[in-house]
């Protein structure tokens, strides 16, 4: 029997020549890598394809007028709780509070129930994400003494955003606090490995003053600047031995910084939205235990540094650390309460009223939630908008002003630090792949997500360019 095979490349040609696009967006301000540009961005099977929309028809021509067009937005740290702890979030949920908020693709964590570990264990998530998701993903593999020697393999496999390890905070096979072993990760694959530095020995020496508190404004003491500071040094000193790089996340301290400023060759750094935003003791003094993250929120000297760090180039992302507990969990005494919070869906309109009151420049925020992750992790056709890249956008109002409040979370657990904040700045339509998924802040069409391409990772069987396939 006679069958007739697509051709994916032919059919694309034709297309182009006949200009006509899956979707123009038109009259905006287009964050470009040449900056500001009042420009279109022409979308084309999954990919951007023009910046001039004047010659082409479209399925979808959409105004942006009065909005800026950013590159999609890239969280790469949310924890989504998905397989084995969906009573706090699950990974519909989370992709559907990134969308809302701008996000167009995320880097899930691997302390799930079972703990990310193996190629079944990333298959596993990568099938739960399949036809759930609203944005592009991608999932960290744990690094542990189980599975060292098999690194190198498993950090290429296609939807790996490469390893994690927790050098404190974490259980089980994923608490990674011995020098030996984790000279054994590190010795085995090149990618560069996420990390989260506090020191588990020191933690538990000083467990007993927050037992012994039992207030959540004792938080910073327990896990104190030096718990994050030698942890910090230990594994850049690692890093050193074994020529590997690491990118340090959710940095929270002055002095992780200035240690960290002088070691950048190797190392990136993350920062994220609540240690720039929130301040102790205040925020504890307001939110309890909604406040308390790991490493903590510290004092206002701390804020300070972090944002120094920012203007001083050593900060290279910007994540979430979007890691839900329920409420009731939250409400347990302090130390048994659990650390963590929502953050995915507040990422972009936290950061952009800090762009209101010129904390941070438009272009440093795309920098750091855009062009950043794409250049410290390697991703293939994201982070910027140009022709041949993914057709990611993040619409934003500059001048919208909002109210974040309990109600707009998509999150399973149902809330945020933010409850209550009035803002400037707010993300209005979301593009992902060429496709509108969120539009005057409503959710449009089916989560049609797919796995992240990584320039260090073996290429998958579809690329993400053959969306409509």
């Amino acid at each position: 029997m006679n069958q007739t095979t697509r051709n994916p490349d032919r059919d694309l040609c034709q297309r182009l020549a006949r200009r006509h696009a899956d979707l123009c967006v038109i009259g905006g301000t287009v964050m470009t890598p040449n900056g500001r540009a009042s420009t279109d961005v022409v979308c084309l099977d999954g990919r951007i394809v023009s910046l001039d929309a004047s010659a082409w028809t479209a399925e979808t021509m959409l105004s942006a007028k009065g909005l800026h067009v950013l590159p999609g937005v890239i969280d790469s740290q949310v924890h989504f709780r998905e397989p084995g702890l969906t009573h706090k979030e699950t990974f519909e949920a989370g992709t559907r509070g990134a969308v809302l908020g701008g996000v167009t693709a995320v880097f899930d964590m691997p302390n799930t129930n079972p703990l990310t570990l193996t190629a079944a264990d990333l298959q596993a998530k990568l099938d739960l994400a399949d036809g759930r998701a609203w944005c592009d993903y991608a999932f960290y593999m744990g690094g542990s003494a189980v599975n060292a020697e098999q690194l190198d393999a498993l950090e290429r496999l296609p939807g790996c955003a490469g390893v994690k390890i927790f050098m404190g905070s974490s259980f089980g096979d994923l608490l990674t606090d011995d020098d030996t072993v984790l000279r054994r990760i590190m010795s085995h694959g090149h990618r560069r490995i996420a990390i989260h530095a506090e020191d588990e020995a020191r933690l538990n020496e000083r467990r007993a003053l927050a037992q012994a508190s039992g207030n959540v404004c004792d938080h910073p003491l327990w896990r104190d600047v030096d718990s994050a500071l030698i942890a910090t040094q230990r594994i850049v000193s690692l890093a050193t031995e074994t020529g590997r790089r690491l990118h340090l996340l959710h940095v929270s301290s002055a002095e992780e910084m200035a240690f960290l400023a002088r070691h950048k060759r190797r190392v990136s750094v993350e920062v994220t939205p609540h240690h720039l935003t929130l301040v102790a003791p205040q925020c504890y003094e307001r939110l309890g235990s909604l406040a308390q993250m790991n490493p903590p929120v510290r004092g206002a000297r701390h804020r300070d540094a972090l944002w120094r760090a920012i203007n001083d180039g050593v900060v290279d992302v910007l994540g979430s650390d979007h890691a839900p507990h329920t409420l009731q969990e939250k409400a347990q005494p302090y130390p048994q309460s659990p650390s963590g919070m929502t953050g995915v869906q507040t990422l972009l309109p936290v950061m952009l009223d800090h762009v209101q009151t010129g904390r941070i420049s438009l272009e440093r925020l795309v920098d750091l939630t855009s062009a950043g992750p794409a250049r410290v992790f390697g991703l293939a056709g994201k982070g910027r908008i140009s022709v041949g890249y993914d057709a990611d956008l993040t619409l934003v109002d500059l001048r919208a002003r909002r109210e974040i409040t309990n109600r707009w979370i998509a999150s399973v657990s149902g809330w945020t630090p933010y409850d209550g904040l009035l803002v400037t700045g707010w993300p209005t339509v979301t593009v992902v792949g060429g496709r509108l998924v969120v539009r005057d802040g409503e959710l449009v069409g089916q989560p049609m997500g797919r796995p992240v391409d990584f320039l260090e990772v073996r290429p998958p069987s579809i690329t993400s360019g053959d969306r409509n396939d």
